[in-house]
């Protein structure tokens, strides 16, 4: 076992949890035993959330221009460990070591986002009548907590601890029993970094943890990243007991090539969104429609594909049951009478033999009703639907039930903003094959990828991580009595 058994982290230390029951940690890279972490309960939780609770009584008096100076500190500390960082992700995710370290860089703008909150935050101020004003402000929650997801162990658990914190709530951090160790080096960060004990917890486990982080009374909102079929469990559960809840699902993204786009680009960005992070990442593209002729752009996207080697520039997935997974909906495609173009099964590293990789694949003529087209693979595979207007693009694109991205290649300014318009999705990409929108616009989807009102990073966070007080004020007995009084 490479590293020491994890522990969760309570009130500015680790400590080890009431259960003994513990599951491996196996790297998807060569398979081999990282570290164990704890299945902790709700006792374990309990704990936290009490921690939580003293320290939010002094956390959210601090004035959050002083709360910030913390993110400052902590932004300095990601840049000064982000190699240490980066391979940690790599290690226990399976992407590859670029992309790791892109991964802790968007932890760096999403930091540097939060430093900024003080200037968003200023509330109102108007004189509404002779001698009598109002005021707006923004006031923390409480306790809040995050259950995040294997496939990005550093950046989505920023997308909440900066700008959460700041805001001055006090927070509990479940992780992905899948990939625990990144967590604890941020929590290590955030104390060098100046953040007061008990601001900051993580409690491991599984679906007993997130239930009682569900359930828990004095755990004020709750903010969830995964599958969708969980996301409305999560959510419907937490909404139950009267808790605040944004729940993030998965994805059918799907990228519309017209017969102007531009064959190199458009080829290059289809293969690098079908591929990167192993396709383990819910804005990768999942299915393209071609609208026409694009027989031209399929071989460019074949020839791209072919550069991409597992092991090399791509990274495993996550375990042996995506793998099998994965392989199965190839299969199954190719049994529906769908053209496997680049075939990723049986894809075997050299050298890292019990690793779990799938490579690049590659399947046309595929059919809108067949599995590949429907459902989320997560893994580095793009299904391509071929055809002949962008009205029938477009309705094959809004008839699944996911809306988080989608994307359109095209020189035509006048199509990008019909289709733009047209497209049930949350984020949209023009000649972009991942269209994650940068700080400090927010990242949402729609429909089933995403449950609950406002999205989980930006400016539309404030509104979930806050409430708003609002306050009537008059001094001047002369001002005299009105309908105000």
């Amino acid at each position: 076992m490479k590293y020491p058994a994890i522990q969760n982290y309570i009130n500015g230390e680790f400590v080890t949890p009431a259960t003994l029951k513990t599951i491996e940690v196996i790297s998807p890279l060569d398979g081999k035993l990282l570290s164990t972490v704890p299945l902790s309960s709700a006792k374990d939780l309990d704990h936290a959330v009490k921690v939580a609770q003293a320290a939010f009584t002094g956390w959210s008096k601090t004035p959050i221009k002083e709360r910030v100076q913390v993110f400052f500190r902590y932004k300095y500390l990601l840049e000064k460990h982000l190699k240490e960082l980066a391979a940690l992700c790599s290690e226990e995710n399976g992407k590859t070591y670029g992309e790791s370290v892109a991964e802790i860089e968007k932890c760096i703008e999403l930091t540097e986002f939060a430093t900024s909150l003080p200037q968003l935050v200023t509330g109102e101020l108007l004189e509404v009548s002779r001698g009598v004003e109002c005021r707006t402000e923004h006031v923390p929650l409480g306790v809040v907590a995050s259950i995040v997801p294997f496939n990005f162990p550093s950046m989505v658990p920023n997308w909440t601890i900066p700008n959460a914190i700041a805001l001055g709530n006090c927070m509990i951090i479940k992780p992905s029993e899948k990939v625990p160790l990144s967590c604890g080096k941020l929590a290590e960060l955030l104390k060098e970094a100046g953040l007061p004990d008990g601001v900051f917890n993580i409690v491991h486990g599984d679906v007993e943890i997130v239930n009682a982080i569900c359930d828990h009374p004095d755990i004020e909102a709750v903010s969830f990243v995964g599958s969708t079929k969980v996301a409305k469990i999560v959510y419907q559960r937490a909404t139950s007991n009267c808790k605040r809840c944004l729940s993030l699902g998965g994805a059918k993204n799907h990228l519309m090539v017209l017969p102007d786009a531009i064959p190199d680009m458009t080829a290059q960005n289809v293969a690098a969104s079908m591929s990167g992070c192993a396709g383990q990442r819910c804005m990768a593209a999942s299915a393209m429609i071609g609208v026409g002729n694009i027989d031209a752009i399929v071989a460019k996207i074949c020839d791209e594909a072919r550069k991409i080697i597992p092991g090399v520039n791509l990274g495993a997935v996550i375990n042996k049951e995506s793998q099998e997974r994965i392989e199965k909906y190839i299969t199954q495609a190719e049994k529906d009478g769908a053209k496997i173009l680049v075939d990723g099964r049986n894809t075997v590293v050299a050298g890292k033999e019990n690793g779990t990789y799938v490579g690049p694949t590659v399947i046309d003529f595929v059919t809108p009703t067949m599995s590949v087209a429907t459902e989320e693979i997560f893994g580095p595979v793009i299904s391509i639907i071929r055809t002949q207007t962008v009205d029938e693009a477009l309705a094959i694109e809004n008839n699944n039930p996911y809306g988080n991205a989608a994307s359109v290649f095209t020189q035509n300014g006048g199509m990008a903003r019909y289709i733009i318009e047209k497209s049930s999705a949350g984020m949209i990409g023009v000649n972009v094959g991942v269209p994650v929108p940068r700080e400090p616009f927010s990242f949402g989807g729609w429909n089933d990828s995403k449950f609950g009102v406002g999205d989980i990073t930006g400016k539309s966070s404030i509104e979930f991580w806050t409430k708003l007080k609002k306050s009537t004020i008059k001094w001047n007995a002369e001002a005299g009595v009105n309908w105000m009084s």
